[in-house]
């Protein structure tokens, strides 16, 4: 009995310690394990099919909005990066450079990608002459590399796996329609498949991607209060293009700069699944995301016609469209019940002789622990509704969870009172100078996380500084 009871007392309390509950869970559900590669980490079979569901669902939406796939090279030459000014400052911290070819030094340093900008840039400056080569709508799924000081598993990783689009277009008005279109794509991604509801909105001028016109950000907040940046997307107007003299002749055989955009959702992603819906029993998956949606656990397996009913029951399952497996290793009902608790797999089915006797099955809710008793002749049909039920419970209790931790403040002593003492996200007017978020960040180190599309008014002064404010911003304290 002790050794079935492992698997669950190895992981901390959420409440205890957050941090190192987000650890445990990570480790203990065989997301990944630690690389002797600093900084960076192995993604483990259970974690990668994760990402290849998060892959494979929004690739499909991409591709719906007329997207095509590309790969660039990782390698981008020093010259081509100083190109654009903003840009590489923002990112000269983070870039790791290649200076050796073998055992010759290269004539030139080369970074290894930390985003694909200056490759598309220059890509696009030979590819678009005229107006009919636009637009230009590119993703690449690949791998970056930014030399974080501080790494956490899939949260921040010196190398870690995203998407990014990159699109040229002939005006500045199709630049901005798809950068909000994207935005969109990935908050419907998000709410209908991860069940992590996020407030959509601007970023403020000093959050903003380096080098961009304008960002766009969907944040959601973790189950401790904090913000997690789930998806941007940027308006990169002319800019890059004057720098990289990316051109084409309109239907007056006048020469204009493209107005480009770029776009990316990364495995942090992940990060956000586990910390919107996990437990003190481990992992709890969306069932739209799980890899395996049902587990089932055969009782008493050794006795005559358990394990051929439990075939039975995952081919039935499996033909309803259902991702489907059976436990039917040596372990116990309990330590398999726990394995099944921490890997997060939405639904376990439990069969045993008295089951098969009485002609029906157990069903159990990972999220709820709600038991259900299903006759075998209606169980696939039994089963899609109640992963239905619990991807749209899931939303709807994020949801719940997020509105409970929103405050609002009128004046700056009630916001510091707030931000410091309530874990959650803080609704306070704003004037517009970065001064005042660079001290609400000294003060409490809450950052704006963004400027809603949908705006309130709470007040007509910067509670920081009495000035008219120009906006209602959301402020927490973030991954």
């Amino acid at each position: 009995m002790a050794k079935e009871k492992k698997l669950v007392e190895a992981i901390t309390s959420m409440n205890e310690d957050f941090a190192q509950w987000y650890t445990d869970v990570v480790i203990k559900a065989e997301l990944i394990d630690y690389s002797s590669v600093r900084g960076c980490m192995v993604i483990k079979p259970a974690g990668y099919a994760l990402w290849e569901n998060i892959q494979k669902e929004l690739d499909a939406r991409f591709k719906e909005t007329g997207v095509e796939n590309v790969y660039m090279p990782m390698f981008i030459p020093e010259s081509l990066l100083q190109k654009e000014k903003d840009h590489v400052e923002g990112f000269a911290p983070e870039v790791a450079w290649v200076t050796h070819g073998g055992m010759e030094e290269l004539p030139e340093r080369l970074c290894v990608r930390p985003t694909s900008e200056t490759l598309f840039c220059d890509f696009y400056a030979k590819e678009v002459e005229s107006y009919r080569d636009l637009p230009k709508l590119y993703n690449q799924w690949c791998s970056v590399v930014r030399w974080e000081k501080t790494t956490r598993p899939f949260l921040r990783s010196r190398e870690f796996l995203w998407q990014e689009g990159h699109t040229a277009h002939a005006t500045a008005e199709e630049a901005e329609e798809r950068t909000k279109q994207m935005l969109n794509v990935y908050a419907d991604f998000c709410e209908e498949v991860l069940a992590i509801p996020v407030i959509r909105g601007q970023k403020t001028d000093k959050e903003k991607f380096a080098g961009a016109e304008s960002t766009y950000t969907i944040e959601a907040m973790m189950h401790d209060g904090k913000a997690l940046q789930s998806g941007t997307s940027h308006n990169f107007g002319d800019g890059f293009a004057k720098a990289f003299g990316i051109q084409y002749s309109d239907k007056n055989n006048q020469l204009q700069y493209v107005h480009q955009t770029s776009w990316g959702m990364s495995t942090r992603i992940i990060g956000a699944i586990i910390m919107t819906h996990g437990d003190d029993s481990g992992l709890v998956l969306p069932p739209r995301i799980a890899p395996t949606q049902v587990m089932i656990i055969p009782i008493q397996q050794r006795k005559e016609g358990v394990l051929e009913k439990a075939e039975e029951i995952r081919k039935a399952l499996a033909a309803a469209g259902i991702r489907v497996k059976t436990d039917d290793s040596d372990k116990s009902p309990g330590w398999k019940f726990s394995e099944q608790e921490m890997r997060g797999i939405p639904i376990r089915v439990e069969i045993g002789p008295k089951d098969i006797e009485a002609g029906h099955a157990v069903l159990v809710r990972r999220d709820t622990r709600e038991k259900v008793t299903v006759p075998f002749a209606h169980l696939a049909e039994e089963t899609a509704k109640l992963l239905d039920a619990m991807q749209k419970d899931m939303l709807e209790r994020a949801r719940e969870h997020r509105d409970a931790h929103i405050y609002t403040a009128e004046n700056y002593e009630e916001f510091k009172e707030t931000i410091n003492n309530k874990p959650g996200f803080v609704k306070m007017m704003w004037c517009g100078d970065e001064a005042c978020e660079n001290k609400i960040k000294e003060d409490t180190t809450a950052t704006s996380r963004c400027m809603p599309f949908a705006q309130e008014h709470i007040g007509d002064v910067c509670p920081v500084c009495g000035r008219p404010a120009k906006a209602m911003v959301i402020w927490g304290k973030a991954y």
